[in-house]
């Protein structure tokens, strides 16, 4: 019976995903605004839960990354195989000893604005209280816990368990009929007749049945305090009490029955007394009195005691109830109580009796009087508790917007830091380009790690480098060199290109245009035997030195500056210790 998500009951999956099923972040539509994307996963493309960075600089979910390094013999960033396939390097193969939790993108992520998706609930808060509203949430589908295999609204488990579940129906225990509980506890079912015999039969079998559902046998189950006047009650310790409540008038009969076959009793007994009988019962009557006068005391006990719980307003039968594993039984008929009630009713009471009742009442009643001068006390007590507690809660909340506040502060703080950080990063390198720049017209222009940066040339990933800047005077032209280690234009692949770039200086208002002085290249041999020396002259028709409108000009130089061959000599050699030095002299007497 599959019903709409606004009914109580529908077919579906079990909530829980498969092992082997694609892990998932929390579900874009939940936010009140549009995620940014540095929120999403790479993967699932959902907003991060529990953020991990890679080295290539992307974002995962934690429970992506392992399920992309199980699956996979080789984990590849998702990202990089999208975006920048030619890019991908050994930063780009995901590892979970690679990674590291991005804890700034996750606390904002927690602070997001999200409201819940279930149809029919209005819950609003953020990220940080989703997942537990999520276990809570009366309008989420979740699985019959009997297993039925149906999807229920969380609310409506209760009903679906007591009218629709078909794994939670019993069976009736005297016709047995299959039914829901609802219908048995509210006594809607009514037996078909049963046969003496077969009620003989089914309370035999019962019995037996609760004996070896239950190793302890009786062990758990404790008997009515009129066991010994023919009550066969057995239950558990609030069911005993329930019954003991409920069932005063039948108890009541079962005294008046035991009072009246003592009385009865009496005339056998006076004839003892008189001599009717031989010594040896007239020998055994004073224990037998004695026995008798023990059990009314014990029952004017147990009376007494029903008095005091109040418990004389319901004179109902008991029937059967199999309840938690404890089958409990009364025996008691209609027509034995009605009788015994009107019995005890005319029954007549001597003044001392009454006399001691009344005394015991009043003590009763003093008692009741002192226990209640106990329980105003106590709830003094309990209000002022409970003031205090409102107290510490209203100093909890104070405390607790406090701390918000300061982690909004160190939060702020790790921004401005941050900041810092960069700006003066900026002023490390505007020092180090000062400390390299030359006011003479002359660069000595060391290049290490020449073998990676050759690789990366030929790979296309950076073809060219720029030296830094320098002057050919204090106040004169701006200029860099730029090298090609895989070689440009004509030289591409067998030769190393080297280029001249005049830039865009603070005086060049004050300047002649166009550049005209002499350039010479050289490429040392360490060993200051045998230099590679090349020299030019601009062509003053050229836009590469006219006066510069953007940063830099178009590069002009040789592009066949020195064959590629060269670089691997020993004699001349060119490359040391992986480091090639240029050296860039710019004729100022021009």
């Amino acid at each position: 019976m599959a019903q709409e998500p606004n009914g109580s009951v529908c077919n579906g999956l079990p909530s829980s995903p498969d092992e082997n099923e694609l892990p998932s972040g929390f579900p874009q539509n939940i936010c009140d605004d549009v995620p940014e994307q540095k929120y999403l996963c790479s993967f699932c493309k959902n907003i991060l839960k529990k953020a991990y960075q890679t080295l290539c600089g992307h974002r995962y979910c934690w429970a992506c990354v392992e399920w992309i390094v199980k699956y996979n013999k080789t984990p590849i960033c998702q990202k990089c195989k999208e975006d920048e396939p030619q890019s991908i390097n050994e930063d780009s193969i995901l590892g979970l000893g690679k990674i590291f939790s991005d804890a700034a993108v996750s606390k904002e992520i927690l602070d997001l604005k999200v409201h819940c998706i279930n149809p029919g609930c209005t819950w609003k808060s953020t990220m940080k209280n989703y997942e537990d509203h999520v276990t809570r949430c009366e309008f989420s589908l979740i699985p019959c816990s009997t297993g039925c295999g149906l999807m229920v609204l969380r609310k409506k488990l209760a009903d679906h368990l007591e009218k629709e579940c078909k794994n939670n129906m019993v069976e009736c225990q005297q016709c047995g009929v299959k039914m829901f509980m609802k219908d048995l506890q509210q006594n809607k079912h009514v037996c078909e007749e049963i046969p003496v015999k077969e009620k003989k039969t089914f309370k035999i079998e019962s019995a037996n049945k609760e004996k070896s559902r239950c190793p302890g046998g009786n062990q758990t189950r404790d008997s009515c305090r009129f066991v010994e006047l023919g009550c066969n009650f057995r239950g558990g310790k609030e069911r005993l009490k329930d019954h003991e409540n409920s069932s005063v008038g039948a108890h009541l009969a079962l005294i008046l029955q035991f009072a009246n076959t003592l009385k009865a009793s009496f005339p056998q007994s006076s004839s003892i007394a008189n001599g009717d009988s031989d010594d040896a019962s007239a020998v055994a009557l004073p224990s037998l009195l004695a026995e008798l006068q023990s059990k009314v005391q014990q029952l004017e006990k147990n009376v007494l005691s029903l008095f005091s719980e109040g418990s004389l307003a319901s004179l109902h039968t008991q029937v059967a109830v199999e309840s938690n594993g404890d089958l409990e039984t009364d025996h008691f008929e209609g027509a034995c109580c009605s009788s015994g009630i009107s019995d005890l009713q005319t029954a007549p009471y001597s003044a001392q009796t009454l006399a001691e009742c009344q005394s015991r009442v009043d003590a009763l009643e003093r008692k009741i009087q002192t226990f209640e001068n106990i329980v105003t006390v106590l709830n003094r007590e309990v209000e002022k508790t409970q003031t205090t507690l409102v107290a510490f809660e209203r100093q909890s909340k104070i405390d607790q917007d406090a701390i918000k506040a300061l982690e909004r502060k160190v939060t702020d703080q790790q921004h401005l830091l941050a900041l810092k950080d960069v700006i003066i990063n900026e002023f490390r390198l505007q020092m180090l380009a000062l400390e390299q720049i030359s006011y003479e017209g002359l660069l000595m222009w060391k290049i290490t790690d020449v073998s990676r940066k050759r690789q990366e040339a030929i790979s296309g990933r950076i073809t060219s480098l720029s030296s830094p800047a320098f002057y050919t005077s204090k106040y004169g032209y701006k200029v860099c060199s730029r090298i090609y280690l895989n070689g440009d234009g004509s030289g591409r692949g067998t030769h190393l290109s080297l280029f001249f770039v005049v830039m865009r200086g603070e005086y060049d208002a004050l300047l002649h245009w166009p550049f005209k002085q002499k350039v010479t290249f050289m490429l040392l041999d360490q060993n200051n035997r045998e230099h590679v020396i090349d020299a030019f002259r601009p062509d003053v028709s050229s836009s590469s030195f006219q006066r510069p409108v953007n940063e830099m000009n178009i590069a002009s130089g040789c592009p066949v500056f020195c064959p590629l061959s060269k670089l691997d000599l020993q004699k001349p050699l060119y490359v040391k210790d992986d480091t090639l030095f240029i050296k860039c002299i710019i004729d100022a007497t021009t």
